[in-house]
């Protein structure tokens, strides 16, 4: 029921982040502004995601779990419904940041969550579940577009943030901590409440988390170059029109993420159980075919190739996103799960972005996507290396 229950919130906190992105024309004609105020209210609120990530995850170590996801899910949806009252550029750009700084809290409080009742024959596939909620909610983007062209810009902002609010309310009578005894910390740790610098130290002193953070920051990096960048590379390589090449780099990209998901999950939690490292083995195995695919899409000049090679991308990189908690419980103290999350999280986000932006640098200076995709299949193959790394250090395997 938990992961029901979170599979939904899941779904809005990446529709209503998104769907602010298709209506781009809607919104100027109701708003002006430039391109560049149009990508900088996307910018804002990925930076201050990123910058709260870590304190927002301290929150879901520090505080009941359930009421953090409650309490992010009612801010981020009443600053969903107050978007529409924006009628300046400015006040838009002050419901972004304030967007950021409440959805931060969720990702990490709903993961940790979810591996308090889920031990390990369902861990990974639980969070590979919810995961998938978050798959639809990004898929669902369009609807933003879709509704400000037929309607105004602002109905889809009342109708999405009144729905959020009444959401949480159903929330709190029905989400609820794991019961006592059934999370490790209650079996194996005294309950005493820890602060956030005791909780950074006692992560960056565990070299294994230091190899997680290396490798969960490439992997952001690859994704989001991956992501930002296809519908160009589709667009220029092969000669297509904007429509189509939007197709390929997300219509077909997202239906097989989402089984990647599922069976990453499934997968891990079989291997798991005869193999105590079967977590971190399978998305190791998954980006060992991912890096030679992106290689090969960026090589090849065949059009059914290169969307092949992307699929099986998509299909095999989602192994890491499904397990990336349950290899986090390996890891980390249990106290501190969230908090390891949320600075994952930032590092990720930040280093995405500045992948994002390298990679214009790189266009600019007439260097093609080709090499850029070259590039990235060399860092996954780096991920690929530190996962083995991981795999050798002595871990938290009871958890496993």
């Amino acid at each position: 029921m938990v992961v029901g229950l979170l599979f939904v919130v899941g779904a809005l906190n990446y529709l209503d982040r998104t769907m602010i992105v298709t209506m781009r024309s809607s919104l100027i004609e109701s708003i002006p502004m430039n391109d560049a105020r149009f990508g900088l209210l996307t910018s804002v609120f990925l930076w201050v995601y990123g910058l709260c990530s870590p304190l927002a995850g301290f929150l879901a170590d520090r505080f009941k779990r359930s009421r953090v996801v409650i309490g992010s899910l009612f801010l981020w949806s009443l600053v969903t419904w107050l978007t529409a009252h924006a009628t300046t550029f400015e006040e838009l750009l002050v419901t972004r940041a304030l967007m950021g700084i409440s959805e931060a809290c969720y990702i990490p409080a709903a993961l940790a969550l979810i591996v308090d009742y889920h031990k390990g024959p369902t861990r990974s596939l639980a969070t590979g579940v919810h995961m998938t909620g978050v798959m639809v909610g990004q898929s669902l983007g369009f609807i933003g577009g879709w509704v400000a062209e037929v309607y105004t810009w602002d109905s889809v902002f009342y109708v999405f943030g009144i729905i959020g609010i009444v959401y949480s309310l159903i929330l709190v009578f029905l989400l609820r901590d794991a019961p006592a005894g059934k999370t490790m910390a209650d079996a194996e740790t005294p309950v005493r409440k820890v602060n956030f610098p005791e909780a950074v130290k006692g992560l960056f002193r565990l070299k294994s988390f230091n190899l997680l953070l290396i490798f969960w920051g490439v992997i952001g990096l690859v994704g989001w170059l991956i992501v930002g960048w296809l519908p160009t590379y589709y667009k220029e390589q092969f000669s297509l029109s904007q429509t189509v090449s939007g197709l390929y780099a997300t219509g077909y990209l997202y239906p097989v993420a989402i089984v990647g998901l599922l069976l990453g999950g499934f997968w891990a939690d079989r291997w798991s159980r005869t193999n105590e490292k079967g977590r971190i083995l399978v998305p190791l195995l998954g980006l060992a075919v991912a890096a030679p695919c992106v290689f090969a899409a960026s090589y090849t000049n065949v059009l059914f190739l290169a969307v092949l090679f992307f699929m099986v991308y998509a299909l095999t990189r989602m192994f890491a996103d499904t397990n990336l908690m349950p290899i986090l419980c390996l890891v980390v103290d249990s106290r501190y799960r969230a908090t390891g999350y949320g600075i994952l999280n930032f590092f990720s986000t930040i280093v995405g972005g500045v992948g994002l932006f390298a990679a214009g640098i790189l266009r600019d200076g007439q260097i093609n996507l080709r090499t850029v995709y070259q590039l990235a299949s060399l860092a996954l193959v780096i991920c690929v290396m530190t996962l083995y790394l991981l795999s050798k250090q002595r871990l938290n395997t009871e958890e496993k």
